[in-house]
């Protein structure tokens, strides 16, 4: 999953909630409900599933019905760079859009969109730099196990 540009989510925290749900994940080779996960993050279950059901898609995490039920991580923690959890949430436009959304249509506003264009091409290049740097295996390693699942 290699996408040229990465778009913004729906909701800003999602990207907190996924990271640190796949780091609970790269404990333990078994299954967590959401509702363990939830738990451990603080969050709502229905949030959780709403924000996995996203990773599950792009195939970062995995599901398991049944009474031993739940998620997984869908590859080895350390192939999954933040770049790939944040890529798999995309829906819609960039954020920095609305940027280039402030501009008139008179030579000063194309002057500024076309500006603010580049500026924002090169933030986001920048980013996603960063997060392909860092897996969740490093986030569970910064981290340690304070907090995990038992």
């Amino acid at each position: 999953m290699k996408p040229d540009k990465c778009e913004t989510f729906p909701h800003h925290k999602w990207f907190g909630l996924a990271l640190q749900a796949m780091v609970i994940l790269s404990d333990k080779p078994c299954a967590y409900p959401s509702a363990c996960i939830a738990s451990c993050i603080q969050s709502e279950a229905s949030l959780v599933r709403r924000v996995l059901a996203k990773l599950v898609k792009e195939g970062l995490v995995e599901t398991r019905e049944g009474r031993d039920g739940g998620y997984q991580l869908g590859m080895p923690a350390e192939r999954i760079t933040l770049a790939d959890v944040y890529c798999a949430l995309r829906v819609g436009e960039p954020l920095c859009n609305a940027m280039a959304d402030t501009t008139g249509s008179n030579g000063f506003g194309t002057g500024m969109k076309a500006v603010f264009e580049n500026i924002t091409e090169e933030l986001e290049a920048s980013a996603l730099a960063v997060l392909k740097r860092t897996t969740i295996a490093d986030l569970a390693e910064r981290v340690g196990q304070t907090g995990q699942p038992g």
